[in-house]
């Protein structure tokens, strides 16, 4: 939208806002058959929201008291936010409250509680489980229900276009001047402007130009909101004349999809009073409105998407001898090896997205049996037909079994197996639903040989739904990996042949040796939301 130069002090077109991209979940708490703790009237429930933070349960809120009810759905509605890529660990505590000493802590009012964390509920949308008791016992037949909704603050923008028909004339010598704003009507009775349009001069039937707002702007994401619609004549003292004011919500503007048009009477509420047969001072017409919706990563994982792990983890004979303490695979009876440490911090948040739970896990670089020839993409079950591990620890288990059987080898490609799950992903993009997207983790201790065919690879890749992380094992120099990373520039296959979107992640492990797991997980799947996003909207 462009204001007409030379017209004095012409209120600007308001600027648009940023789309932003909000993680704030809404949790909303019910529960069914409390225990009766009360003699002589039933339990007065609670509910306690608490979040682990550095082992401790801390509590962020609690819901309102409800009178004498073992079925009780609570109004108060949670807010958490919300990170992809960290385990957020929730506890949910009913009480049954006493009048003014407030909710007790003591065990007899203690009616049970649920422990889950916040990527469950939020790729479920809806979890139900039981209550329980103190040392695990269950509270009789007592369940809680959390429903969760994203806060979508991104939930797209609307694309409008407004004209109107025989506005009354304010001027004396020539015609109005006429220009549209648009008011949201806040909960508060407030009204904040969404949109001014442009100054068509001297015209009593203007068309303005199309414009676009986001509909967290127009309606705050509430089709039902009220919006007041003014047109004024433009003065360029700053004096505008107002013509007259409708009222509607974006509910009703939808109408003017498609071939329809809608259109409203502008009316001027002194006239309406003043004037026995006044009609109107015009007509305001939406000729068309398109929507455009922007998708955030929960609006994907709410709606069903489900993210399926595989991990890759290389054999090759540069790790050292599993039995020798100095390698890189050294089962310590004590302490978990790197490979391990790295597998369960990444795996452990991919696992709440997973709904079968089952990872592929993979080897490469290693003589495998019964004929001890190398391969680059085994299953390290030994079970060709179904790669799959019963959750993280099923990995582990399997990749501590698989040990003693293989002989490391060399060398490392690691193209085969990014092309195997890119063979998978692109059957799944064939189905045309957002509903598998592919995190393939690949574990290795240096430098790729086969670079050429993993840089061809990964540009496949980038078009089919799924990222790579590389987390680089032990001591070596890991410079080809951070080009495989295209954070410094874009990755080109060898032909020249660019990434559609950039797909890897790599993370020397060596950087967080002596941080918490979480802090490598934080890092390495801190770009996944994005890329998810990235893929579905192209």
């Amino acid at each position: 939208p462009r204001a007409p130069g030379g017209m004095g002090d012409v209120p600007e077109p308001c600027p648009q806002a940023p789309l932003a991209v909000l993680s704030k979940v809404e949790l909303r708490v019910s529960c069914k058959h409390l225990l009766d703790r009360d003699t002589l009237n039933k339990s007065d429930p609670c509910v306690l929201l608490l979040m682990q933070s550095q082992g401790q349960w801390m509590e962020v809120d609690r819901s309102e008291v409800i009178k004498s009810n073992l079925n009780p759905v609570f109004a108060k509605i949670f807010t958490v936010d919300y990170y992809f890529e960290e385990v957020q660990k929730l506890r949910f505590e009913v009480y049954d409250s006493h009048g003014q000493a407030g909710v007790g802590t003591h065990d007899d009012d203690f009616l049970g509680g649920m422990e889950c964390t916040v990527g469950q509920i939020v790729a479920q949308k809806r979890v139900t489980k039981p209550l329980f008791l103190k040392y695990g016992k269950f509270a009789g037949k007592s369940t809680i229900t959390i429903i969760s909704e994203e806060i979508s603050g991104n939930n797209g923008y609307v694309e409008l276009a407004f004209r109107a028909k025989k506005l009354d004339d304010k001027d004396l010598f020539s015609k109005s001047d006429p220009f549209l704003e648009i008011y949201r009507i806040d909960d508060d009775r407030s009204e904040q402007l969404v949109y001014r349009t442009e100054v068509v001069k001297n015209n009593l039937s203007p068309i303005w130009e199309p414009f676009k707002v986001s509909l967290n702007s127009l309606c705050s994401c509430e089709e039902k909101r009220k919006l007041r619609c003014v047109v004024w004549d433009y003065d360029s003292r700053g004096k505008h004349d107002f013509i007259g004011e409708f009222f509607t919500t974006f509910e009703e503007m939808q109408k003017a999809m498609g071939e329809n048009k809608v259109q409203w009477d502008c009316m001027n509420p002194k006239y309406k009073i003043k004037k026995r047969n006044y009609k109107n001072s015009g007509v305001v017409v939406l000729l068309d409105l398109k929507i455009h919706r922007v998708y955030s990563f929960l609006d994907y994982i709410m709606g069903g998407c489900q993210i399926h792990f595989t991990v890759a983890i290389d054999f090759t004979a540069s790790n050292g001898d599993p039995r020798n303490s100095c390698s890189l695979h050294y089962i310590n009876p004590y302490q978990p090896n790197e490979y391990l440490k790295a597998l369960v911090a990444v795996g452990e948040i991919c696992q709440d997205y997973d709904s079968d739970k089952k990872f592929s896990a993979l080897g490469f670089g290693a003589r495998i049996p019964p004929k001890y020839e190398v391969s680059h993409d085994f299953a390290i079950n030994f079970n060709p037909d179904n790669d799959e591990c019963e959750g993280i620890q099923g990995v582990v288990e399997s990749y501590q079994s698989c040990l003693p059987k293989i002989q490391l080898y060399g060398p490392t490609n690691v193209a085969p197996i990014i092309s195997k799950v890119a063979r998978v992903a692109a059957d799944e993009e064939r189905t045309k639903e957002a509903s598998q997207y592919f995190i393939l983790l690949i574990l290795t201790d240096g430098v790729v040989t086969d670079m050429a065919d993993t840089r061809e690879a990964i540009v496949r890749a980038s078009y089919l739904p799924m990222s790579i992380i590389i987390v680089g094992v032990g001591n070596a120099d890991f410079t080809d990996m951070q080009i495989l990373d295209g954070d410094d520039g874009v990755l080109r296959s060898p032909k020249g042949e660019p990434v559609l979107r950039d797909i890897v992640q790599f993370v020397p492990f060596r950087e967080f040796k002596n941080a918490s797991p979480t802090a490598l997980a934080k890092c390495v799947l801190a770009e996944v939301p994005k890329q998810v996003v990235e893929y579905y909207s192209y």
